[in-house]
């Protein structure tokens, strides 16, 4: 053979080696991606199970509030309840009388301190404007002690919660009082 044709074989065998190389590249470039594939469908699976637990917990985190989230109250009034039934065991005589009353004027005290420290407060009625969200109107009363349109009487006080009203007040709406010359 010549010093061409051996170049030339020589170049052939370069092309094969060259071919087979890149087809080895290409399988561990196939293989480095099928790999990549795996690890991401695992992590992939490793969250979705992790997100499941999440949710699960989650439900039952807000069942047992919705279940148990009176607790700190339902104490705290527990309390209060516990000193009206010491006042009741009490026998009233005309001189214990007056120690009894201040007694149930600072459990009342205390029950408006729980339902406070709570976000419950009473939402000020009286010689107040009328507002239908805050009121339900019982009945009206010719007065001139306040305003037309304002609330002359209370019979069950409106309280919120924080910034909602959970309970709206009866009330007795002020209307225009007749003078005394027209009666």
């Amino acid at each position: 053979m010549s010093n061409t044709e051996d170049k030339k074989m020589a170049d052939g065998s370069e092309n094969v080696e060259l071919k087979e190389a890149s087809t080895e590249t290409e399988k561990s470039d196939l293989e480095i991606a099928e790999e990549d594939a795996v690890k991401w469908k695992h992590d992939f699976l490793y969250l979705k199970a992790e997100f499941e637990n999440y949710k699960r917990n989650a439900i039952k985190e807000r069942s047992e509030l919705l279940k148990f989230g009176a607790e700190r109250i339902a104490r705290d009034v527990l309390e209060v309840m516990d000193n009206f039934e010491r006042a009741l065991a009490v026998k009233l005589t005309p001189e214990s009388m007056q120690t009894f009353k201040v007694g149930v004027e600072m459990t009342a005290k205390e029950l408006k301190d729980v339902l406070a420290k709570h976000g419950i407060q009473e939402v000020p009625s009286e010689g107040q404007p009328f507002n239908p969200a805050h009121h339900e109107a019982i009945s009206s009363e010719a007065t001139n002690a306040v305003p037309n349109g304002h609330v002359a009487r209370v019979f069950k006080k409106p309280y919120k919660l924080h910034d909602k009203i959970i309970r709206t007040g009866q009330v007795v709406v002020a209307s225009s009082a007749i003078p005394q010359g027209e009666a």
